[in-house]
């Protein structure tokens, strides 16, 4: 009802209000992240009626310290990203460390989570590194072995894999080294839930792969309860925690390693957003069946029915989410972080639920995020 009202309106409407208006339309409020809502309502305040000079250079002036501080993180943590790569010489492994480190931004940009923030950003990437290894080169037996590898957690237990991943386990373990020493005493448990959550993402990683490589096609429930979970959401939520103050309790890590509604809610918006925009990109020879393709071939629909179906489920999701923060089952503030997860999805794919962003919104959002050429040059985003 709110929607069909704001389309009639937004003809006769002005600047700045025509502008929120019409970002509304495409991403609803409460899905939205508040530092990139910020960024543009900088830019339209001057146009306010109640627009107050000293307001808006005081906005100027915060906004633009904490860029200086994401600049900077970004500079390491893209130092650390081309000396992981170079050690482990994996020639199939896609350069996606802006976009893990903006994920991780899209949870906390705020000063006082750097800790959180580059911890978070590394453990994307590490799992984006495992994802590719087991859907673009490993054969299933390879991927078999470096899940048992993983599972163990065993330095040893490298005498076991091909040469070409030796190096990769090796760094995986060492990063959780160094995840566990950025913690105080006092919460150093919380690695133990991290790398747990990273063998349970290698164990859905692999039984995809085992799907792919048997030529399987599972049923549609079947086939969302691994996919939802093999979006990351689970060990993600765990991740996002162990960098946090002493709002986290084990408390809070059980809720999150749990699988509660909120998290596995966030698992089926990434799951079923990303199965849309492949479906609608075209599918990937090396990608197993989607939640999209798997819902045709079972009820007999046309592609269209599939994606109405996909997209109904998100909006379910959606319900879910907001009823975790009328329930308060878990502090408030770590059911936010957990939801920020959900909200980066509606900005990755524009809440189109069709495709995903295009390399030239992505360019105009990272640019006025993170104006620092020279990893925009280093990832051809000049």
């Amino acid at each position: 009802m709110s929607r069909h009202h704001l389309e009639l309106m937004k003809s006769s409407l002005k600047s700045p209000l025509v502008q929120q208006v019409s970002r509304a339309l495409q991403i609803p409020l409460p899905r939205t992240l508040k530092r990139v809502v910020a960024l543009s309502y900088i830019l339209e305040y001057a146009h306010e009626q109640t627009y107050n000079p000293s307001i808006l250079e005081l906005a100027k002036l915060d906004f633009n310290l904490l860029q200086h501080i994401h600049q900077m993180e970004l500079k390491v943590i893209s130092q650390w990203w081309e000396d992981l790569s170079k050690y482990i010489g994996l020639d199939y492994i896609r350069d996606l460390i802006v976009e893990c480190y903006f994920w991780s931004y899209c949870i906390y940009f705020e000063q006082e989570y750097a800790r959180a923030r580059m911890i978070l950003a590394k453990f994307f990437m590490l799992t984006s590194l495992l994802d590719d290894t087991y859907d673009t080169h490993a054969t299933f037996e390879e991927s078999r072995m470096l899940n048992v590898a993983i599972q163990s957690w065993d330095e040893r237990d490298v005498s076991v894999l091909p040469d070409y991943l030796k190096k990769f386990f090796i760094k995986v373990m060492s990063n959780f080294v160094e995840f566990e020493n950025e913690l105080e005493p006092h919460i150093k448990y919380r690695n133990a839930y991290n790398r747990e959550g990273f063998q349970l993402l290698s164990g859905y990683y692999l039984q995809e792969a085992e799907w792919f490589h048997h030529n399987y096609t599972p049923s549609f429930k079947e086939q969302i309860s691994v996919s939802t979970m093999s979006a990351g959401a689970q060990a993600l939520g765990v991740c996002i925690l162990v960098g946090m103050g002493d709002i986290v309790t084990k408390e809070a890590l059980e809720w999150a390693m749990g699988n509660c509604d909120a998290v596995r809610a966030g698992g089926e918006i990434a799951r079923f957003m990303d199965d849309m925009a492949a479906f609608k990109n075209g599918r990937n020879k090396l990608d197993v069946s989607s939640s999209v393709e798997c819902y045709i071939k079972e009820y007999n629909v046309t592609s269209e029915v599939a994606l109405a179906k996909i997209s109904s489920l998100v909006e379910d999701a959606w319900k879910t989410i907001n009823q975790a923060h009328i329930n308060r089952l878990a502090p408030l503030p770590l059911v936010h972080r957990a939801t920020n997860l959900s909200r980066s999805m509606a900005l990755l794919f524009l809440d189109k639920r069709e495709a995903r962003t295009s390399r030239r919104q992505w360019r105009a959002i990272l640019s006025n995020l993170f104006p620092f050429r020279y990893w925009m040059k280093q990832n051809k985003l000049l």
